[in-house]
């Protein structure tokens, strides 16, 4: 969903029923299975969500981040694709229906404005073991308009190499698995690979190298179709393939591309996946002109029934889930799997390990960790580990607060420099005994307005 103005053929529209709800209309979805599908034999599931829960609620702040507005801080305007749409975290337009899938929905204001919901999961790290298969897959049914209406509908589920959080300007090199693309109602599902440089490059950047078909059966408006995309490494050279309803459509392999090329867009620690409804922008715009027009029907949703990850084989066992009610205390917490934060950046990590760490934390910042479970013994310290690149004189307290990030702290410790911000030491400090399941809050202080602190991750024990 970056910048990808794709030259194809515009394909025949089918036409949809459409009904009046709520004075919107909005599509009438084929019911889903409200459940992930059952772990295929020779598999592992490594991560999943299914949507279930109360109606008008947002999905899960621990699987998933909202993006708002018209860019990342910092990033390219418009997404860097030109589109035009206000994201929300509204449940208006980002919410659950409660039979067990997820809806965006665009809509149009008074005034014009188009506003819709885009979100990407916390987890970053997506990525199969050596000698392993990952593979991510959505059932979903795209918003169910065609035609004149559909204009300027942009509909994606698709992955973003994990070095593009807290940077936004490292695109297309990081790599881009488009696994459902399709814009204006058009019945046809894209899969798409960004990689390299822009313009130009091994993947002909803007447009990427890809590959289009017709949904299989139902139209993909009118019904739900499964959309997988598999990375192979059990195989060499490496493969890259996407279906719709189990059929490939598309695939590139690893012979394609020189190495510097492959190993920045593999080579990392991994992918973050994205659900989203654009409004205009390139790729629309390249097929029927200046989208959305005064013909475009808002209120159309894309519906979407899970999103799964699994891997073949036993390889690297996945993260343990978190136990009911939260995550064990005496665990290794990732500090960028947090339920809410103020001020701070995520980005990838030189640590031992790989993955992400918390950055960009100055005066006032803080993390907040649902349903952190202590147990009944009490746990009495507490270690972080940090990294500080912070210039001389700058230093300032990471602190643990437990149910507010304004009540007492239980511990503490000091940290200046430590020689850079990916320069990592595990430092340890007393808490006051602590039992039972807690909210728990890192702080930060410090007395002059500058970052100080990076954090990879924190644990509590006993001694």
């Amino acid at each position: 969903m970056t910048t990808a103005i794709r030259h194809r053929r515009r394909l025949a529209a089918v036409a949809a029923a459409l009904v009046a709800l709520s004075g919107l209309l909005v599509n009438l979805a084929v019911s889903a299975s409200a459940s992930v599908p059952p772990t295929p034999s020779g598999w592992s599931l490594v991560w999943s969500d299914d949507f279930n829960g109360s109606a008008n609620t947002l999905p899960s702040s621990s699987n998933w981040i909202i993006d708002t507005g018209h860019s990342y801080p910092g990033g390219p305007a418009n997404w860097g694709t030109g589109e035009v749409q206000n994201y929300t975290s509204s449940t208006a337009n980002l919410s659950l229906d409660g039979s067990g899938n997820l809806r965006i929905t665009p809509l149009r204001s008074s005034s014009g404005e188009w506003t819709s919901a885009r979100i990407e999961t916390r987890r970053a790290d997506f990525k199969p073991a050596d000698g392993r298969i990952l593979r991510i897959e959505s059932r979903l049914q795209m918003p169910n308009v065609t035609g004149n209406a559909a204009l300027g509908y942009w509909p994606a589920f698709w992955a973003l190499g994990a070095p593009y959080r807290g940077n936004y300007w490292n695109w297309p090199a990081i790599g881009e698995f488009d696994i459902m693309e399709n814009v204006n109602g058009i019945n046809s599902v894209w899969g798409v690979l960004h990689c390299g440089v822009n313009p130009g490059g091994p993947c002909n950047e803007t447009t990427g190298l890809g590959a289009s078909r017709a949904c299989p059966g139902s139209t993909c408006q009118s019904a739900y179709h499964t959309y997988r995309f598999e990375w192979d490494r059990s195989v060499s050279p490496n493969q890259l393939r996407w279906y719709v309803d189990g059929q490939q459509f598309h695939g590139v392999n690893q012979s394609q591309f020189d190495a510097t090329t492959w190993n920045n867009m593999t080579g990392h620690a991994g992918y973050f996946l994205l659900l989203n409804v654009a409004m205009g922008g390139a790729f629309p715009n390249a097929l029927a002109g200046q989208t959305p027009t005064a013909a475009t029907v808002p209120g159309r949703p894309m519906m979407v029934d899970y999103v799964a990850v699994w891997q073949s084989g036993t390889g690297t066992t996945p993260p343990p889930t978190d136990p009911p009610g939260g995550v064990d205390a005496r665990s290794t917490i990732q500090a960028e799997r947090y339920q809410g934060q103020s001020g701070t950046i995520v980005e990838t990590t030189t640590d031992s390990g790989g993955g992400q760490n918390v950055g960009a934390i100055t005066n006032g910042d803080w993390l907040r960790y649902d349903g952190v479970d202590f147990g009944s013994t009490p746990a009495t310290q507490f270690r972080a580990r940090v990294a500080s690149g912070a210039a001389a004189g700058v230093s300032g307290l990471v602190q643990v607060r437990l149910d507010s990030p304004t009540a007492p702290p239980i511990g503490d410790f000091a940290l200046a420099s430590t020689g850079g911000w990916q320069s990592w030491r595990t430092i340890p400090a007393n808490v006051s005994g602590v039992t039972g399941t807690h909210t728990v809050y890192l702080t930060f202080s410090s007395g002059q307005p500058a970052d100080f602190v990076n954090v990879n991750w924190f644990t509590f024990s006993t001694s």
